[in-house]
């Protein structure tokens, strides 16, 4: 069958660009520069990964909201250390219509500065918390780096939960709720990743720490997928964010916030595809089941009735199933649908009407077999699982044979991937072994990992060990 022109293994950044277009996932040729167009195939993908956030939120009792696009600029300068980390990134708008506004409005880069001056009226009572909130919006930021679909854009689709609590204890067992969200979810879509806890320099505008959630693409450089940030109070006392305790007091709120973005698609897409498109896990995939006519002279109408009966079949067992009737070769069907990545190929012709069987094709293998009608959903159910199964194993696999812990900066410049050194816990040290080997700090273990070496650049016993990666 076709591939692409060019070779995931050769030229992944190339590869991956051919791969977006081919599948229809988005279109680049917005007149503005990093604002692309969904397809309705990539808008489908990313609306399932979509529905899997909602159903983690909900089971976790977080409630949907939907705030406004727009942000007063006064609302925006509450929080200085806020303003500071986003302030080159902003949209702004200085006019309606012909009329210069009064006061100047932003497009969000993020929702904090939005929500917060309304949690302030949500909140009255230690008996409103927690407020467990969430929304997926688009967010604006003015990307000044190389734009990537999906990976580096500037309108983004965005989830986001914030959180508000009594005190900093609970607001610490949501952090950890978010962490097994996360495991949960990308688990789901066969994306092994590493938690890590961002140096103070490098975290989000505002928190106390931010713990990031970062996957390694085949390029061996690290894609961060989403972060989770402990914030404190350092939000609730500039937007008044107060509530009344039991004993007639008040105290401010602590809060969390969790936020993902599409790049999530581009992980799929960078880590499971392959040199004929992508390669979709099937609990996302748009179309799980693509049925094949194989159409012999003469044998049309019990084809095509054997197919039409497999597809009621399917679609009554839940399947998202599609027959494919258009009149072009069946090489040609193939192509078309191992590019967009559908899970399982089903092939009937004469000979498997009268055996009363059809022929499976696995896109993650190319693996072939003949099926019984009879047995066809607890087979697929099997296969199902044992795709999720291979395409986690091969990720993880990527990850575990680029993750390296050494000791020194020596050991390290000839490594690609993710290197963990040991580390001091100065800064300056830190951005010293960025710039030996050109790559950026990912941060901490979250986990207390003793470190018994010492730091590589000043000698002094590492207090843990920091993670380095060249990044998207």
């Amino acid at each position: 069958m076709p591939e692409t022109k060019v070779k995931k293994t050769e030229d992944f950044n190339e590869w991956y660009n051919e791969i977006v277009e081919l599948a229809d996932l988005c279109d680049k040729r917005y007149p503005i520069k990093g604002m692309n167009i969904w397809r309705p195939y990539g808008w489908t993908l990313m609306s399932h990964i979509d529905q899997l956030i909602k159903h983690e939120m909900n089971n976790t009792n977080h409630q949907e909201v939907y705030f406004p696009l727009l942000i007063p600029e006064s609302s925006f300068k509450k929080e200085e250390e806020h303003i500071e980390g986003f302030g080159s990134e902003v949209y702004w708008i200085t006019h309606a219509g012909l009329n210069k506004l009064d006061e100047r409005w932003l497009l969000r880069p993020t929702s904090e500065t939005a929500m917060y001056p309304t949690f302030s009226l949500w909140i009255r009572s230690h008996a409103d918390l927690p407020l467990k909130t969430f929304q997926i919006v688009n967010t604006f930021r003015y990307e000044t780096k190389q734009t990537r679909a999906f990976i580096r854009v500037r309108e983004i689709h965005f989830f986001e939960a914030h959180t508000c609590h009594v005190d900093f204890k609970d607001a610490e067992k949501q952090i950890n709720e978010d962490k097994e969200i996360a495991k949960r979810l990308f688990d789901k879509l066969c994306l092994p990743f590493i938690f890590g806890k961002r140096p103070d320099w490098d975290k989000f505008a505002g928190a106390d720490y931010t713990i990031s959630i970062d996957v390694l693409m085949p390029s061996l450089r690290t894609l961060q997928l989403g972060s989770i940030h402990q914030y404190r109070d350092n939000f609730s006392k500039p937007y008044n964010i107060k509530y009344e305790t039991e004993d007639g007091k008040h105290a401010y709120c602590h809060q969390t916030t969790y936020g993902m973005s599409e790049r999530i698609m581009g992980a799929l897409i960078g880590i499971h595809g392959d040199n004929k498109g992508l390669v979709i896990p099937p609990e996302i995939a748009p179309t799980q089941i693509i049925i094949i006519p194989i159409i012999f002279k003469g044998k049309e109408k019990q084809i095509i009735e054997t197919c039409g009966l497999l597809y009621e079949k399917l679609k009554n067992e839940g399947f998202r199933v599609k027959i494919d009737k258009r009149d072009i070769t069946p090489g040609n069907k193939f192509y078309d649908w191992e590019l967009k990545g559908v899970p399982i190929r089903i092939e009937i012709g004469p000979k498997d009407t009268e055996k009363k069987e059809f022929t499976i094709v696995r896109r993650d293998t190319s693996e072939k077999r003949s099926v019984s009608q009879n047995s066809s959903i607890l087979i697929i159910k099997q296969i199902f699982n044992s795709i999720k199964e291979e395409l986690s194993k091969n990720a993880e696999k990527i990850l575990k044979e680029n993750l390296h812990r050494v000791n020194t900066i020596d050991d390290a410049k000839n490594l690609k991937g993710i290197i963990e050194l040991p580390w001091c816990g100065v800064q300056e040290c830190a951005l010293e072994i960025e710039n030996i080997l050109d790559g950026n700090t990912l941060g901490e273990p979250i986990d207390n990992i003793e470190c018994k070496y010492t730091c590589p650049v000043c000698n002094q016993l590492g207090k843990t060990w920091m993670r380095y990666a060249k990044t998207y």
